[in-house]
């Protein structure tokens, strides 16, 4: 390959000026983006290595699918060449001039292919045949071009599906092991967010970046060494206004984008007003604030407006800069290249001229998806980065135990135990010691934030004690596999929750392969079986999100019904019939009485269960054990019990 040298260079002003000294520039260049803050934000991206190494045959694939698209397609800009070369050669004959069309391939720097294939299309003296030849040959690289194309956008983008799928799946396994600390520090929209909206951007990232990424570095490659085995000079000519191309891009975009969020963050502060306005419309009726809101949805309207008025002014920048660009482009090579022709270059013909144009409209989409492609990883980056935190953080609950469950027994004994949420550094436990004999059925009682519900969670290993142990059959809780513990454990929540599904469903949560009929009793022991039946599909209605059809009364019972199918040796009940009224609290508490024989039962209430006997009852206060024993021991002491029994008795 020929290469340039000084002599050459300085035929012209404007390399001898500046082409050598752009070389310490460029090596500026290279130090500043490997020190910029964005080149760091790229570790984020290093943590997507297990996904790519998965997936590492599409990706190789992909790799030489893009290689082998752009080499058919930097093909056809020669095949161009020859052409008009040819009909060069056809006109100067026609003009009585001696010109062996051989010397067009012997002078000419084809690739080896194209060499080939014009070598014989030079032995047909037919000048119509040739030009319909070439035109087949166009078709067939365009053929070739496109159907290496499509390969690479089926294992590259396709492969970046499966890191999206492969990533969603790990978010939601990583997220279901952390303990509930984590869930209370974080709102479930972040939650959301971060394994929908941050894993589509990064999915952007491993597909289209990485693809376009490649094309751009396998078709400049490809496209400047073929330019510069024709004519370095008039190379460096052609291509000196594309970094320029890529960095206005690079700028141009980035605006966009920051203007582009600010746009979606005012739309998303629109779309919020309005749903709010039309979930509270009857409050919004109520108190005559129509036109009220109304202002308030006027202004957060405007300013989206404005926004999008100031993006669009931005934009209409943006396509007028790469056409002026890509023109002074292919004017520099169409001057330069004339100039040479003038004066007589043997290497410069009509043909190379056309082959450099072509050349150039080549890299014009890849150069400015410069910017695009720099966005698309930025924004990755930042989302991989919010991905990170969560994935990084691990259980304080350590489930490191083997036990399990051999038989029906469940003794619980509290040492000591003592809480204090890290959050809030509220102490919510005091010192408790207290003992759960197998089948006692067992009240813990008090205020609303004494500590009734967090010694629930103990229980369940929601949270571990802060000090002091719990044991179950004199084994300490951690000893036992937190699965193991809480298959052997019935719990039903103080805000039942039920999930946009069947009642039928929603009862046997986590049982699928139990009858319908063992449904059946448990919803008639949680007197909840009657109501069911008076619903037009019966079993089978849907509840809706979080049980939005149904009555709080209705979805504490279906809650009840779901823990006693599920026939524990533990059944832990937090203040599960509060929305209940006292018939019914009673019809429940029979009907539960026979089904929970031979059980272990921990109740948790702020009211007294009169139709229950309790072997024990618990009476907290400000997180420690103020009173203890059976409902005729605690009358007989007249404490906080007694009033509370009083209290309530005079109420009903």
């Amino acid at each position: 390959m020929e290469k340039p040298n000084r002599t050459d260079i300085c035929r012209f002003p404007f390399i001898r000026e500046n082409f050598f000294f752009t070389i310490p520039i460029f090596n500026r260049m290279g130090i500043f983006i490997l020190t910029s803050p964005k080149f760091f934000l790229l570790k984020q991206l290093v943590y997507l290595k297990k996904y790519f190494w998965r997936n590492k045959f599409r990706f190789l694939f992909g790799i030489l699918f893009t290689v082998l698209s752009n080499y058919f397609g930097v093909l056809s800009p020669q095949v161009t060449k020859y052409v008009i070369n040819r009909v060069s050669v056809h006109l100067d004959s026609l003009q009585g001039k001696v010109l062996n069309p051989d010397a067009i391939v012997k002078k000419e720097n084809y690739a080896t292919i194209i060499k080939q294939t014009v070598q014989k299309l030079d032995h047909n003296s037919n000048f119509g045949n040739v030009v319909v030849l070439c035109g087949i040959v166009l078709l067939v690289l365009a053929l070739l071009r496109g159907f290496f194309t499509f390969l690479m956008r089926q294992t590259i983008i396709v492969m970046s599906r499966h890191i999206e799928y492969d990533q969603k799946n790990d978010i939601y396994a990583h997220y279901q092991q952390l303990d509930t600390r984590f869930y209370k520090q974080n709102s479930t929209g972040d939650l959301m967010n971060r394994i929908s909206e941050d894993v589509g951007k990064v999915r952007m990232f491993t597909g289209p970046a990485i693809m376009y990424s490649i094309n751009l570095i396998a078709l400049i490659s490809l496209s400047i060494y073929y330019m510069l085995h024709t004519s370095p000079v008039l190379t460096l000519y052609t291509i000196a206004p594309l970094p320029i191309l890529a960095f206005i891009i690079y700028k141009v975009n980035t605006i966009i984008n920051k203007k582009s969020e600010a746009q979606q963050q005012q739309l998303s502060v629109l779309t919020s007003n309005a749903q709010e306005s039309y979930s509270g419309i009857r409050v919004i009726k109520s108190f005559v604030q129509e036109k009220a809101l109304g202002a308030v949805f006027e202004k957060n309207s405007r300013l989206y407006k404005d926004k999008a008025i100031d993006l669009a002014k931005t934009e209409a920048w943006y396509f007028p800069s790469i056409a002026l660009l890509i023109g002074i482009s292919t004017l520099l090579t169409i001057m330069i290249g004339g100039l040479f022709k003038i004066n007589g270059d043997p290497s410069i013909t009509i043909g190379t001229i056309a082959e450099f144009v072509v050349y150039i409209n080549m890299l014009t989409f890849p150069v400015s998806s410069i910017g695009w492609v720099a966005s698309i990883i930025q924004r990755a980056s930042a989302s991989q980065k919010r991905i990170n935190e969560f994935l990084l953080q691990n259980s304080a609950i350590k489930d490191t135990g083997t036990k399990t469950f051999q038989d029906t027994k469940m003794d619980l004994q509290l040492n000591n135990v003592c809480f204090t949420y890290a959050d809030t550094k509220i102490e919510a436990l005091k010192h408790i010691n207290l003992a759960i004999r197998q089948n006692w059925k067992v009240a813990i009682v008090g205020r609303t934030g004494s500590g009734k519900s967090t010694l629930i969670q103990l229980l369940l290993r929601l949270y571990d004690p802060t000090s002091g142990n719990i044991q179950i059959n004199n084994e300490p809780l951690n000893e036992y596999s937190i699965q193991a513990l809480r298959r052997a454990i019935s719990y039903v929540p103080q805000e039942a929750f039920l999930f946009s599904d069947s009642i039928l469903n929603n009862i046997k949560f986590g049982m699928d392969a139990v009858l319908d009929e063992a449904v059946f009793r448990a919803a008639k022991a949680a007197n909840i079986h009657q109501e069911i039946m008076a619903f037009e599909n019966g079993y089978e209605t849907l509840v809706g999100e979080r049980g939005v059809t149904l009555s709080g009364g209705q979805k504490q019972r279906i809650s009840i019904a779901r823990a006693l199918l599920k026939d524990s040796q533990l059944f832990l009940f937090d203040d599960c019939l509060s929305a209940v009224d006292v018939k019914t609290e009673h019809a429940i508490i029979n009907d539960i009485n026979s089904l929970l024989a031979g059980k272990t039962a921990v109740f948790v209430t702020h009211r007294i269960y009169s139709a229950m006997n309790f072997d024990q009852i618990f009476v907290l206060e400000n997180g420690a054990i103020m009173e203890s024993g059976t409902h005729t021991e605690l009358l007989l002491h007249k404490g906080y019990y007694y009033h509370l029994y009083r209290e309530q008795h005079q109420n009903s």
